[in-house]
């Protein structure tokens, strides 16, 4: 059980963002046998270090290699026998913990057919795979194949019955000049404030100490630290050098996404707002809590800690290190989901944006994978260092005892919260109508609910201490947790009336509603098309909002900004809004899908699939505004020229800002 619980916690931390790799290249082709006989080739380039999988492994290990062909003419052809494959090699998997059967810089897979129509010109597939290296593996992938006999090989994992479209295509709006907008509304594209990633990397650290796991292990520390050596400042010396440690322990696990290769734009929004991910997520908040109410415990492998504990007797500097990585190790089990917390957020305000920190240009996310893990390592090192400088500082320090638990359940409840925000997240994207806004705020009642419950001791959890009488800490928070259960219980009758500012962004839109369907904008397309051909009949300016709908400060912005009255009739009265949901799934007509070339930052080209109208209106965004990063909020005239500069989230927040944005754009236009 231990072991599937880390690899999942393994594939949230780490796998997550091992999606913008691309390890394999698929090629298909056509190979004639004999007069109505041939071979289906697939075939694979594998980079060095990676493993695909065996069509035959354990079921209880990764996903096999599966393939499945298919035409649009019943008949057409047969299959005779069963996939074949290449060699493989069989060794023990240090992921999955057993014996797999994986290929490695190549596999061949060979489907035998008879053709039984001879004028078949091509014959369609779909491959599913999975890809790992020694410590991580890529979530399940899946490849469109054609086997085209019209030719004699067919390289490439996309189709070409749809042409190709470089970035000078209908994507990239010719009239837009981002450098010379007609008026000066909005700002300039500038670094972005990464402190608030930063912070939240410390609350999560300081929030970390107060679990059983690493609390009590502060006294125990500082007393080694302050008896083991003569000399105080010894003492100080080596408490702050653990200190460092703990915090260098967590920030350089972040290096390895900084020698990422190149992100393309549109990935890091597929994978947050995928709705398979976020329902994994969903699972693994659950287990998160589960192991929070004490039921089990997720930990590492105790091989790791039994080898990182071993070095603590080197001694010297080499030993103090060996002592936090040993820290780091046996407080998983209550620092590994408020890290998983912390990182899943990182996540999904994440885009494939380059900064310049510290005079070197780097990934914008793996910036802020790094400072959310400095920040975190930060606060968790911190006090080992104040308390060994000054030891006396220890008897302010509570016992611990029984609240220690209290904590770590009240924190088990808070990650139930959060896997129904992530099952929401997939929700919306489908439109599945299951999570609706007042169904998401009954649910978040009931888990409110469940603890205020909890903290007047209505219900005990395992290692709950036999306490009959309530401290008053507890009660107090028990009451204020009530009073946030009354103040979401309005979301569930729908009413209007009491403001939810509190939570913007969190439950669903309001228009995704059982009581409340109409949108707050009178004129609002979500087709760009449409729009702008509204704006043109009606000779009004247009704003572009480039959404999601997994997008959290894109609900603020519907939430807090749109609802101010100057706002709201700015946008009735003399705009036509346009909502793009760069995350919609829902597929386009086979004739509108195609593949266009994106040309990454390091200027190679990269063909991206053009099937769901997200994967238009992200392509447009990307390539038109050199920008991936959602609220995005552009002024445009209806000939389509740019009115101002674009604007994201940190500006469009304040609805005073937007209120000027609006007029702005609205005086270039009447130039």
């Amino acid at each position: 059980m231990k072991k599937y619980l880390f690899l999942l916690l393994s594939l949230m931390t780490f796998n997550v963002f091992s999606q913008i790799e691309d390890p394999v290249d698929w090629s298909f082709s056509v190979e004639h046998i004999s007069e109505d006989l041939y071979y289906l080739v697939v075939e694979a380039d594998i980079e060095k270090g990676w493993n695909v999988y065996s069509q035959y492994v354990d079921p209880d290990g990764p996903v096999p290699t599966s393939l499945s062909f298919f035409t649009e003419t019943k008949k057409s052809f047969e299959l005779i026998d069963s996939v074949m494959e290449s060699n493989t090699t069989t060794k023990f998997d240090p992921v999955f913990e057993m014996n797999l059967s994986s290929f490695q810089t190549k596999a061949v897979f060979k489907q035998k057919i008879k053709l039984l129509d001879e004028t078949l010109p091509i014959i369609q597939g779909e491959l599913e795979f999975m890809v790992c290296n020694a410590t991580m593996c890529l979530p399940p992938d899946y490849v469109d194949m054609l086997f085209d006999f019209k030719k004699k090989n067919n390289i490439g994992n996309l189709t070409d019955q749809h042409d190709h479209k470089t970035q000078d295509s209908s994507y990239k709006i010719p009239s837009i000049d981002l450098n010379n907008p007609i008026g000066a509304c909005g700002e300039k594209k500038g670094e972005k404030s990464l402190w608030g990633i930063f912070f939240l990397g410390i609350i999560g650290g300081f929030i970390a100490l107060l679990t059983p796991c690493v609390f009590p292990m502060i006294p125990l520390t500082v007393s080694f630290f302050t008896k083991g050596s003569e000399q105080r400042s010894k003492a100080i010396y080596n408490a702050l050098l653990y200190g460092i440690f703990i915090f260098s322990t967590y920030t350089l696990l972040s290096l390895p996404f900084h020698l990422m290769p190149n992100i393309n734009p549109e990935v890091l929004n597929e994978i947050s707002t995928n709705p398979w991910l976020n329902i994994s997520f969903f699972i693994i908040f659950l287990v998160f809590a589960i192991s929070f109410f004490g039921y089990f415990e997720i930990t590492l492998p105790s091989s790791w800690s039994n080898k990182a504990g071993s070095g603590r007797d080197i001694g010297g500097v080499i030993g103090i290190f060996f002592m936090a990585l040993t820290l780091a190790i046996v407080s998983f089990s209550c620092t590994g989901p408020i890290l998983g917390s912390l990182l899943a957020g990182t996540l999904s305000s994440a885009t494939a944006d380059t900064v310049s920190f510290l005079g070197f240009d780097t990934a914008l996310v793996s910036l802020k994978l790094s400072l959310a893990m400095a920040g975190f390592g930060l606060a968790l090192g911190l006090p080992f260092a104040l308390f060994a400088a000054f030891p006396t500082w220890l008897k302010s320090l509570p016992k611990s005892g029984g609240w220690l638990n209290t904590v770590k359940v009240v924190l088990g409840f808070l990650e139930i919260a959060l896997a129904i925000k992530f099952l929401s997240n997939a929700d919306l994207v489908e439109q599945w109508g299951l999570i609706k806004r007042e169904t998401f705020f009954a649910l978040w009642c009931l888990t409110f609910l469940g603890l205020v419950l909890y903290l007047f001791g209505f219900i005990r959890f395992p290692h709950d201490s036999p306490n009959h009488t309530l401290s008053k800490g507890r009660m107090t928070f028990g009451i204020v947790t009530f009073g946030f259960m009354i103040y979401l219980f309005p979301g569930i009758i729908g009413q209007d009336w009491w403001s939810h500012k509190f939570l913007s962004g969190f439950p669903p839109p309001k228009y995704y509603s059982y009581l409340n369907h109409e949108h707050q904008i009178q004129n609002i397309f979500h087709d760009y098309d449409k729009g702008v051909s509204y704006a043109k009949e009606n000779n009004k300016p247009i704003l572009i909002d480039f959404t999601g709908w997994a997008c959290v400060n894109c609900r603020k912005v519907e939430d807090d900004v749109w609802v101010d009255k100057n706002v709201k009739s700015l946008l009735n009265n003399e705009y036509v809004v346009i909502s793009l949901y760069v995350d919609e799934k829902i597929p386009l007509p086979k004739e509108e899908q195609e593949i266009v070339d994106i040309i990454t930052r390091d200027g190679k080209i990269k063909k991206k699939k053009i099937r769901t109208i997200g994967n238009k209106w992200s392509t447009l965004q990307s390539l038109t505004f050199a920008n991936n990063t959602q609220p995005l909020h552009v002024l445009i005239t209806p000939d389509e020229e740019l009115l101002g500069h674009p604007v994201g989230y940190s500006y469009a927040k304040n609805a005073n800002n937007y209120v000027d944005y609006l007029e702005c754009g609205l005086k270039a236009f009447k130039k």
